[in-house]
């Protein structure tokens, strides 16, 4: 007998009741489209206006509300479902780590990373850094692998964006209540808070941790905004790179030095701590520190820090990397060095190419590497380019044997899949299609198979489209509301949902090249509004608070949706984030990515529509030189870098307007008698066979743990 056929008693309500409320704390239903439809369902207006917070809707909802709703059988049956899925996932003890990586299973992976993109509702993210992380931590949790993370609680977060009339980008910075937040405050025992101090200069700086439930994975943030605190120190946990050095070196003591400590108060000891990136490359000092205290020699100290770091490098630029003077490294860090026997000059070596030389700063990814075991890039071209840029750390040894390697990113699969596209593929292929993932054969067995015809694929794509287009001319109509409330319907019919859609949506460095497509603007204009061909574009992202040049490409951006003859085929959305992203992502029929190759290291934004169905076209860079085959989309330029940027811009401006009027812009509309694009859908579904199953984060995860968490040998 069914729960919705008898009666439902006060005592199962009061039980479901605390289960749903325990679940709204956990990002799971992040990427379980039916969780998500619980909360849509409790309160629809608030779960848009909350940016989807479970925590905000329940806030939202009252106790007495929610026990009237669970009265209906079938409500009750919806809820009872998904929290049993919940909890049978979260007990699930026949798990792909189980099974590979046993001797994680009391000494987790410490994942340490100044940034996580978990969900639009916890702004601690800036752009593709955090994406990664975030996604990292999702299918560590999938596949049951023990892993720990450590950031920061920004209470600002990253900026909010707003366009001025002019086109200018503008910066607001809100403050986030961590009570309306899906995360805990992490207490002892009985009950109090849990306080740790770190060092930073003369001062002992408090800090707290907040938990944040990623499935079965435990992410802690370290928030320094406490009444015991000077105002710098409080302002330290503020914004996500934020301030200026004096700023970033605290909060990049606070991450490395702050997370260890705060792990061994927690009574956590890892077997490999994971450097996403230099910011949190202090946690070598801390560890060298321990051992130290612990009357190891300096050698035998630095050999067992070794032994458990690891690190991922994720700029190819020089200038990327984080690097601080003498000043600040013996005003931040003296008393440290005093602890472990050490003089300034001493502490700067770790963090210098060629030591003693005193007009050398101290560089976070030079400590990385020294202090690491093994360290990768996140592409195969950005490995190569990483072993070039740091071969003077190892004079004795040829580029090629630099001990760095290369571990390509992937992304999330089911967190980044729609609602739509999610069913689609669910009432196609079943449930079990998300255990797939990583199954070639599987993939290409499905797509050649009549079990999805062509009429389906091209439904959803349809449908993605719309869901895209309606969106956009919401977010525009909410713009339009703060410049000229008068002309609110402006933007009602913006874009077509029978168009060729590209999308662009990205952090607006100038090497990504927002504008590309509109170095020829006469070209552009003819094609795009071509009467029998016609391509629109949406455009979203966010440039960095002091990158006026990045600043300047979204102005020009913002000046050619202005025009007449491109109007509501070229738009901007405000505010990029992760639930902006998702639609686009979903929507393109193109997603278009131009960076100046081989500036990139990874990019993972193009891998996210791929199971909706959106094809790439992008500079062989990053992870799409190793992806594309010559049928699973397109390439901008060739394998290869000019002489200079400007010859280089020319060469990959020409190759696009190229690629897309004679290859794409007819492929798209070559249409059967049935009004569908077959040939298309051709492309389509090769993309989805050969990528999916490569370019996902369990895959990624699954190759750290066999690469890097593999446990060292005893000596």
């Amino acid at each position: 007998m069914t729960v919705a056929a008898k009666r439902i008693s006060e005592k199962q309500i009061e039980n479901l009741n605390q289960q749903l409320h325990a679940l709204a704390y956990n990002l799971w239903p992040s990427w379980n489209p039916a969780a998500q439809r619980i909360f849509k369902e409790l309160s629809p207006f608030f779960w848009e206006d909350s940016n989807h917070n479970a925590v905000e809707v329940m806030n939202f909802v009252s106790g007495q509300e929610l026990r009237g709703r669970l009265q209906d059988p079938e409500f009750f049956a919806k809820v009872d479902t998904v929290c049993r899925s919940y909890q049978a996932y979260i007990k699930e003890k026949n798990t792909w780590a189980s099974k590979n990586t046993p001797w994680l299973k009391k000494t987790p992976v410490a994942y340490f990373s100044a940034e996580f993109g978990l969900h639009e509702s916890l702004r601690i993210y800036s752009g593709g850094l955090g994406m990664l992380a975030g996604d990292h931590a999702k299918s560590a949790s999938d596949l049951g692998l023990p892993l720990v993370g450590i950031s920061i609680f920004y209470r600002h977060g990253y900026f909010r964006q707003n366009i001025s009339r002019d086109g200018w980008q503008q910066e607001m910075y809100p403050s986030y209540d961590p009570a309306r937040m899906p995360l805990r405050r992490v207490v002892d025992k009985r009950g109090n808070p849990v306080i740790c101090s770190v060092q930073i200069g003369s001062t002992d700086v408090a800090y707290q941790a907040w938990v944040v439930e990623v499935g079965r994975v435990k992410l802690y943030l370290l928030d320094t905004n406490l009444p015991q605190n000077a105002q710098f120190f409080r302002d330290l946990s503020g914004h996500v790179y934020g301030g200026d050095q004096s700023n970033r070196i605290g909060q990049e003591i606070l991450l490395g030095i702050g997370g260890v400590r705060l792990m061994r108060k927690l009574g956590i000891t890892p077997s490999v701590f994971h450097m996403n990136e230099g910011h949190s490359a202090f946690l070598t000092l801390e560890l060298l520190r321990e051992q130290l205290q612990s009357k190891k020699s300096l050698p035998e100290a630095e050999a067992f820090v070794r032994k458990h770091c690891v690190f991922t490098t994720h700029t190819p630029v020089p200038a990327g990397h984080d690097r601080f003077d003498r000043g600040l490294i013996e005003a931040n860090l003296g008393r440290l060095a005093t602890t472990m026997g050490m003089s300034t000059d001493d502490v700067m070596n770790y963090g210098r190419i060629h030591s003693g030389d005193q007009a050398e700063p101290f560089c976070m990814t030079v400590l990385a590497l020294k202090m690491c075991r093994a360290a990768n890039g996140v592409s195969q071209l950005h490995g190569r380019v990483s072993q070039d840029m740091w071969k003077e750390l190892f004079p004795d040894t040829p580029v090629s044997k630099v001990p760095i390697g290369a571990v390509t990113n992937g992304v999330h699969t089911t967190g980044w899949t729609t609602p739509t596209a999610s069913m689609f593929w669910t009432n196609h292929l079943g449930p079990k299609w998300i255990d797939k993932l990583r199954d070639a054969k599987y993939w290409h067995k499905m797509l050649e198979s009549k079990k999805i015809s062509d009429q389906d694929l091209w439904a959803m794509r349809t449908a993605l489209r719309r869901e895209l287009i309606e969106f956009v001319r919401k977010r525009l109509r909410e713009q339009q509301l703060r410049h000229n409330p008068d002309d609110i319907g402006l933007y009602d019919n913006v874009l077509s949902p029978d168009v060729l859609t590209l999308c662009f949506a990205r952090r607006f460095a100038t090497y990504k090249r927002a504008p590309l497509l509109f170095r020829d603007l006469g070209w552009a204009i003819r094609v795009m509004t071509d009467k029998e061909r016609p391509v629109q574009i949406v455009y979203a992202g966010k440039a960095h608070p002091r990158d006026d040049a990045g600043k300047h490409f979204i102005q020009e951006i913002i000046n050619i949706t202005k025009r007449v003859d491109l109007f509501g085929r070229v738009v901007f959305v405000e505010d990029y984030d992760i639930n902006v992203a998702r639609y686009l992502v979903a929507g393109a029929d193109i997603w278009l990515n131009t960076p100046r190759r081989p500036m990139e290291a990874c990019g993972t934004s193009g891998m996210k529509g791929i199971m909706h169905g959106s094809l790439n076209l992008s500079t062989m860079d990053g992870w799409w030189r190793e992806a594309y085959d010559g049928m699973n989309g397109w390439k901008i330029g060739e394998d290869t870098t000019a002489s200079s940027d400007q010859l280089q811009d020319d060469l990959d401006a020409a190759s696009l307007r190229a690629v897309l009027e004679n290859q794409v812009i007819p492929l798209f509309y070559d249409r059967g008698k049935d009004s569908i694009p077959h040939n298309w859908l051709r492309r389509v579904r090769h993309s989805i066979a050969t990528l999916i199953p490569v370019f996902n984060t369990d895959r990624m995860v699954a190759e750290y743990a066999k690469k890097y968490y593999q446990q060292p040998a005893k000596k």
